[in-house]
């Protein structure tokens, strides 16, 4: 699949807003969609601000497929890795590597002009935040998550605003500034097609069938797909239609099981048009990553939550908990589960419309209002603070 494409960088798009003094911000958010569409959402805000980024993505295949149609923006992939332990023979090479990135991000970010650079999380953001302190630039990194992982306690040393998806994340960052902003949302979510819409999106029958959504984020859940491939054909006697989001790595395992299987479900690798998949679903089941739950939770779609068992520091468990502990999600351990009471569970589920009503109703509760905006206006006002020192 071929990458997006990389035009030259537009100016000020039509209509967007003056500024006094235009940024240039460089936003690092490859690696993973839960890095990457929160990116993209505020590089949108910061162009229709009329200011310009340069978003810095990793050199998987997500990325790339994730990044099409989003030819206004200009994007460079950085070659990243993870730290291993300071004890471990890698680290050496771990820390050559990480000098040859931050002296390339320091060229880019010279050649972009760059005014302020933001981490949206991962190893990916720590030699663009270095090579941003380096050049002067002001410095922000994005968690998103409950619990901070390594790269973000680290990352944290190098900058000047902590931005947090969620209140209880901000503890993690004593003696830093902390703003609470939510996670933003890839522009696409703005719209909020009807059940209708998002039926026929995927040539699914417009009935009153509950319809499962599976997806394991932007790179798949083989825990999760397996257990659904499992419980198909009782899902399928329920009279439940599957929109089954498999994951690039699990696509041909995911597509060969429902070969046969006459149920109305449909099979996609990878969703860019996300918001027809919400929109279509009665139900969701998928992982507990932080932008996941924004996301449903700007579609109020009652959701049942695996957490990813080897998440770091369990952080998805404890992002899971957050939508649990007030009906707005159930939080099913991938341990503890088996075919026949998934299916027995998720049935009861589905066919309760009175509990349902309930869990969205709370799941909109925990919408992140504005979170773009609100990155935003930390990044510009860091901006005429410094003007006016």
């Amino acid at each position: 699949m071929q990458s997006p494409a990389k035009p030259a960088l537009l100016s000020t798009p039509p209509n967007a807003p003056s500024s006094e003094s235009p940024q240039r911000v460089v936003i690092a958010c490859g690696g993973t969609g839960g890095h990457l569409f929160p990116g993209i959402a505020v590089a949108e805000t910061l162009r229709q601000r009329g200011h310009e980024s340069l978003l810095l993505i990793s050199e998987k295949q997500i990325d790339a497929l994730a990044t099409e149609g989003y030819g206004h923006l200009k994007f460079e992939k950085l070659r990243t890795e993870a730290m291993p332990s300071p004890v471990s023979l890698k680290f050496p090479g771990f820390l050559f590597k990480l000098g040859k990135s931050m002296l390339r991000c320091k060229r880019m970010i010279k050649d972009f002009g760059g005014t302020a650079v933001l981490g949206m999380g991962g190893f990916t953001s720590t030699a663009p935040l270095l090579a941003g302190r380096m050049a002067g630039c002001r410095t922000f990194i994005h968690e998103s998550n409950a619990i901070p992982g390594r790269a973000n306690r680290l990352n944290a040393k190098f900058s000047d605003v902590v931005l947090v998806g969620f209140d209880v994340c901000g503890r993690h960052f004593a003696g830093r500034r902390v703003e609470t902003v939510g996670t933003p949302l890839r522009p696409a979510l703005t719209e909020r097609p009807d059940r209708e819409a998002g039926l026929r999106h995927f040539g699914m029958e417009v009935s009153d069938a509950p319809v499962l959504l599976v997806m394991g984020g932007s790179q798949g859940a083989r825990g999760i797909n397996r257990l659904v491939i499992e419980s198909l054909p009782a899902l399928t006697k329920a009279g439940v239609r599957v929109l089954h989001i498999s994951g690039l790595p699990d696509q041909d395992e995911v597509e060969a099981a429902y070969q046969g299987a006459n149920g109305g479900h449909v099979v996609l690798p990878f969703c860019a048009d996300i918001q027809y998949a919400y929109a279509a679903a009665s139900v969701a089941v998928c992982r507990s990553g932080a932008s996941t739950l924004a996301e449903l939770a700007h579609y109020g779609l009652p959701s049942i939550l695996i957490p990813y068992p080897f998440a770091a520091e369990d952080h998805q468990t404890r992002n899971a908990e957050i939508f649990s502990s007030d009906g707005s999600a159930l939080l099913w351990t991938q341990d503890s589960l088996q075919a026949a009471m998934f299916t027995r569970d998720l049935v009861a589920l589905l066919t309760d419309a009175l509990r349902l009503k309930t869990m969205g109703e709370a799941m909109l509760k925990h919408s992140p209002a504005e979170a773009a905006e609100k990155v935003c206006d930390v990044i510009e006002g860091e901006a005429k603070d410094e003007a006016t020192a």
